[in-house]
């Protein structure tokens, strides 16, 4: 069979935040599109959005906008997924879902391309895209299970506001400004938007992302620890998370603890092998003040890791800081990046 040069690809969600990612990474990375199908939902169809020089006109997604496509990247909101996504996958478009309709579903891989690309030679036409928090980790983690076994992972998130949109990016802005101004602060969104109480965040950080579960953790934090559990074919790794939003627009960072299984293991080696894993820079140098920050994350497509140290109790312990770009890595570049290892597999 003659080897496919170019694809018939749709953005759903094309005008949110996440979606401008996407189109701004499918540009970046010359992936071979033959033709682009722009979708969203009916109030932002019309639009018109630049995509390589060219006016491409946003139109309205319904289970027939999939005819003929082959590659779908759905970022407009759980719902959204669930009505369409069977039905673009019904229509031979494989599907890569960025949001959390599917991720814990046994029949639908969970891939971060640096860790289980083998996954996704077991989809059947839907493929989710993990949570922003749980990528960066575990890409940060992979080189050390392989190389010593992990046992335990403790993690304590600062994420970004854009994670929770652009009305979130807004409202940090207004606020700042208010406060500053000595006005009064209006809080319409943070933690949560539905919720019944909101927060400012402005100079602030609210250790609450998403509701609350029975267990006390958080939505988010019961994310972060199933779908590590899920990626690593790991059910029985012992992990705990504590996510805290903060007043940063874009970039996520995390102190993360893990227990390794191998005794003996150095610093040095941790640096070694993460200065050589795929998709990671090392930026580990306490003398010159070298480490990871958002700020310096912000638009680049990597997942930063520095401040390695080894317990001071536990042999078989390390801390390690991890940074990166939620809308990115944590996001828009993981999914095209599942595409292009399609491609790469044969698989579309």
């Amino acid at each position: 069979m003659e080897k496919k040069q170019s694809f018939h690809v749709a953005v759903v969600g094309a005008t949110g935040a996440v979606g401008e990612q996407m189109l701004n990474t499918l540009e970046k990375h010359n992936f071979p599109i033959g033709k682009l199908s722009l979708l969203s939902s009916k109030r932002s169809a019309g639009k018109t959005i630049l995509f390589k020089g060219e006016e491409v006109t946003v139109q309205e997604a319904t289970p027939e906008s999939f005819e003929g496509v082959d590659i779908a990247l759905f970022s407009a909101g759980g719902s959204v997924s669930k009505a369409l996504a069977p039905e673009a996958a019904k229509r031979g478009a494989i599907v890569v879902d960025n949001t959390s309709a599917f991720r814990m579903d046994p029949n639908v891989p969970l891939v971060v391309p640096e860790v289980n690309e083998k996954d996704l030679l077991e989809h059947n036409g839907i493929i989710a895209n993990p949570n922003c928090s749980t990528i960066q980790m575990v890409v940060a983690l992979e080189p050390l299970r392989q190389a010593y076994g992990l046992k335990r992972v403790i993690v304590s998130t600062y994420q970004a506001v854009s994670g929770a949109g652009a009305s979130a990016i807004e409202e940090l802005n207004e606020q700042a400004q208010a406060a500053l101004n000595g006005e009064e602060v209006k809080t319409n969104i943070l933690p949560v938007k539905s919720g019944e109480k909101h927060y400012q965040i402005a100079f602030n950080a609210i250790p609450q992302i998403d509701v609350f579960e029975e267990n006390g953790f958080t939505y988010e934090e019961m994310k972060m620890i199933n779908e590590t559990k899920k990626i690593m074919h790991m059910p029985e790794l012992e992990v705990a998370a504590t996510c805290v939003r903060l007043p940063v627009v874009a970039g996520h960072s995390e102190s993360v603890y893990v227990e390794v299984e191998k005794e003996g293991v150095t610093v040095d080696e941790i640096r070694a092998l993460l200065a050589d894993a795929e998709g990671i820079v090392l930026q580990d140098n306490p003398a010159e003040q070298l480490y990871p920050m958002p700020l310096y994350a912000t638009g680049k497509e990597e997942v930063f890791v520095g401040r390695i140290r080894k317990d001071l109790n536990n042999d078989k312990g390390f801390h390690l800081w991890v940074v990166s770009d939620n809308l990115l890595k944590g996001a828009a570049w993981n999914s095209v990046q599942i595409a292009e290892r399609l491609i790469k597999l044969g698989l579309v």
